[in-house]
């Protein structure tokens, strides 16, 4: 389908006295990044020190707004109404948007964060307050959001740009949903397969799911999990595993 390909990372998710991720082995594989912005992780240092980091390893840089749930780091649902849920990331992109007019950087896409993301997948009403969220405070950020999804549709009739977003270490169902996180099958363990997937997942456009046949799916960006447990490992064989195919992995941007 493509010969190049946006490769992000959630970042910056750690706060206090409190380490995750191991973003500083990361930031020379990737090309964008996803920066938390204190609800589900993440504080002001850490907010200021990541976008520094990025902008040394010459990465682009996003805000990754999430619920107020840190305990849960922001991967569990909330019955949020439309008004919180735009509130929240218009308050998030604008606490990351201040650090980065600071530094003289340039903001350029917001993703959503875990139960957020997962939610507005599903809930068109929800997808929307985010994408007006995001028109609102800059139209000209990109959205990132599953293929297929709310996301796009509602980011797309928002105006905005979108960017679909591939996951190398997650399964998939056959409506194009990722598997939940409390199945035994819902992560990718192996990384040699992880990183074949995700090249057919650019080159042909397809990934096959748990539960049937191959599906179609549009890729421009590829994440990975910084908080897993060999993220900085698995970013440079999915980035060597690109380089070697043929694919080149550049910032949307």
């Amino acid at each position: 389908m493509t010969d190049r390909v946006d490769l992000n990372c959630d970042m910056g998710e750690s706060f206090g006295a409190y380490r995750i991720g191991a973003d500083e082995a990361v930031f020379p594989y990737i090309t964008s990044a996803n920066v938390a912005c204190g609800f589900h992780g993440g504080d002001p240092t850490v907010m200021r020190t990541t976008l520094a980091r990025a902008r040394e390893s010459g990465v682009a840089v996003g805000a990754h707004p999430g619920f107020p749930d840190l305990i849960g780091f922001g991967r569990r649902n909330m019955d949020a109404t439309t008004d919180e849920v735009y509130d929240l990331v218009v308050y998030q992109i604008g606490a990351l948007l201040g650090f980065a007019n600071a530094a003289k950087m340039q903001l350029q896409h917001v993703k959503p964060h875990g139960a957020l993301y997962n939610m507005a997948v599903g809930k068109p009403e929800l997808a929307a307050a985010i994408a007006r969220a995001v028109r609102d405070v800059d139209r000209g950020l990109v959205l990132f959001g599953l293929p297929g999804s709310h996301l796009i549709s509602e980011g797309e009739a928002a105006g905005l740009r979108t960017a679909s977003e591939a996951f190398a270490d997650r399964n998939y169902m056959s409506d194009g949903t990722l598997v939940s996180r409390r199945r035994s099958d819902a992560h990718v363990s192996d990384a040699a397969e992880a990183v074949s997937r995700a090249i057919r997942m650019v080159r042909e456009g397809t990934v096959t799911p748990v539960d049937g046949p191959p599906i179609s799916m549009r890729v421009d960006t590829i994440c990975i999990h910084g908080d897993g447990p060999h993220a900085a490992q698995f970013a440079q064989q999915l980035r060597d595993g690109f380089e070697r195919g043929g694919i080149s992995v550049r910032a949307l941007r």
